[in-house]
């Protein structure tokens, strides 16, 4: 983290809204990826990332160490999204959603539909590291800032997830060919 940055975090954390809203503009993306990966529906994530926000800005002072501020922001935008996930879940599904769906292209909708199904079945932290290093295509350091991560735990994370992937995919994979 470049001074400047920790500088940025720093007014933030003191109440400064230039500088909370300059962190808003940098991060936003990177919550809502993170969101998304949990949820599932761009909506639901972008009010997600809203509402992290708001609570980021009221309860700012507790970040001590301005290096973490982006780890924080993270953190909290995962546990509200997995409050959303978790409080959906109880919810019963309207009566067109258990009709079944018309089938789209044949290849490409059934690729992205098993695509989503093996990313769902990841664990919270993998789906999330994954979606930010090659959705967002963000680099290994800025991952380990924003997850709070080492990079020893990161790549582990990734090669996991990835090994899950690559088993679930195989079939799907194999059938195209």
């Amino acid at each position: 983290m470049d001074p400047s940055e920790r500088q940025q975090y720093r007014a933030a954390i003191r109440g400064d809204r230039d500088a909370f809203e300059m962190i808003i503009r940098t991060h936003s993306r990177t919550l809502f990826a993170i969101t998304y990966g949990i949820l599932q529906s761009r909506e639901e994530a972008e009010d997600v990332v809203q509402d992290s926000l708001v609570k980021a800005w009221k309860t700012r002072w507790r970040v001590r160490d301005p290096e973490k501020f982006p780890a924080w922001l993270a953190t909290i935008a995962r546990h509200k999204a997995r409050d959303v996930f978790r409080k959906r879940r109880t919810v019963p599904l309207p009566e067109q959603m258990t009709e079944p769906i018309e089938p789209g292209p044949p290849n490409t909708s059934a690729l992205d539909h098993r695509l989503r199904s093996a990313l769902a079945t990841l664990p919270e932290l993998h789906r999330a590291a994954l979606t930010l290093r090659y959705f967002e295509e963000m680099d290994y350091r800025t991952i380990e800032n924003t997850l709070g991560l080492t990079n020893g735990a990161l790549r582990g994370i990734l090669g996991r997830a990835l090994a899950s992937m690559r088993k679930q995919l195989r079939p799907a994979l194999a059938s195209m060919d």
